[in-house]
């Protein structure tokens, strides 16, 4: 019998437990899944995520593998105490969200509809037709899992694709970039950017001042990725001087977005309150169960994060 520690708030228990048990049927494992232990020894498994009560891991002593509920790892990865591969979430609920909501705010941009959406106001506004989304180029900030997927998405519906990470790629159909002279040659050609990187040292303010200026002026910048990754104060500087024409944020430094927060009334931001995609209970469940049956018959683990890296 395997011993699974779920530890994450009482709420989530209430959304995990029955897909939990589902997916471990489907694999064949015999689970006892519980929410409180006094003998910590005897855990196999950590199903975790930093909102929960666990932050030291030490009492784990037989521990096999830290199963994170959330994509981001920022929160976790420094935590000392955990001695055990830790593997973060990878989700195909989450990232058919992701695509969906990333390729419905390229589209928004793309075909300009906020001038009609916006403007009920009786003018007939036929001057302006959008080029077709092979004349448009699009750049993604980030080619892990949920950035590749979208990538993916906007080749697949016609748009010059661009995509750049911390080391070089080969992706079919997409045009790859790495380091500070790929990261200024991407931005140079992206009339609408994705941020879609982690959460690390060296991604913190990746948009700032001297490369928001890289981009094609007019620019388009959406963020469902992290709000670290950008320096709020410049970008609001390249949307007043019409450096970059608007930007869909979906994550902050802090959230919620403080009311007070200049981006809540800026005409040229929109502000969603981090709804770009979510876990889905169902499909994470199953990447948790089969995480565990591949530590049950020595295979590797999937989706384990590199602690040096940050993701």
């Amino acid at each position: 019998m395997i011993t699974a520690l779920f530890a994450d708030r009482a709420e989530n228990w209430a959304r995990y437990e029955v897909p939990l048990h589902k997916a471990f049927v489907e694999k064949g494992l015999e689970v006892d899944l519980i929410r409180h232990t006094d003998t910590p020894e005897s855990v196999d498994y950590v199903i975790y995520a930093p909102s929960g009560p666990i932050s030291d891991f030490g009492p784990f002593v037989n521990l096999k593998a830290v199963l994170s509920l959330w994509a981001g790892v920022e929160k976790i990865e420094g935590n000392a105490s955990i001695k055990v591969p830790l593997c973060r979430m990878v989700d195909e609920g989450l990232s058919e969200g992701m695509v969906e909501w990333v390729t419905g705010h390229i589209l928004r941009y793309h075909l300009g509809m906020d001038a009609h959406i916006l403007g009920q106001d009786g003018a007939w506004r036929k001057d302006v037709v959008p080029p077709l989304a092979r004349d448009r180029s699009v750049g993604f900030m980030g080619l892990g899992e949920l950035g590749l997927d979208c990538a993916k998405a906007a080749l697949g519906l016609g748009f010059n694709v661009s995509g750049w990470s911390r080391s070089l790629k080969t992706l079919d159909g997409i045009e790859t970039f790495a380091g500070a002279d790929g990261l200024r040659e991407m931005l140079s050609k992206s009339q609408i950017i994705v941020l879609l990187l982690p959460n690390t040292a060296d991604t913190c303010d990746v948009l700032n001042a001297e490369t928001l200026g890289f981009l094609p002026d007019g620019a388009f910048i959406i963020n469902p990725g992290r709000g670290e990754l950008i320096d709020d104060a410049a970008l609001l500087d390249a949307l007043d001087s019409g450096k970059v024409a608007h930007a869909t944020l979906d994550v902050f430094r802090v959230e919620p977005l403080p009311v007070e927060h200049p981006f809540w009334e800026h005409p040229q931001v929109t502000v969603t309150p981090h709804i770009a995609s979510e876990t889905r209970p169902m499909s994470a469940s199953r990447t948790i169960a089969e995480n565990m049956r591949r530590g049950e018959a020595g295979e590797p683990f999937l989706y384990t994060v590199d602690r040096a890296a940050g993701y």
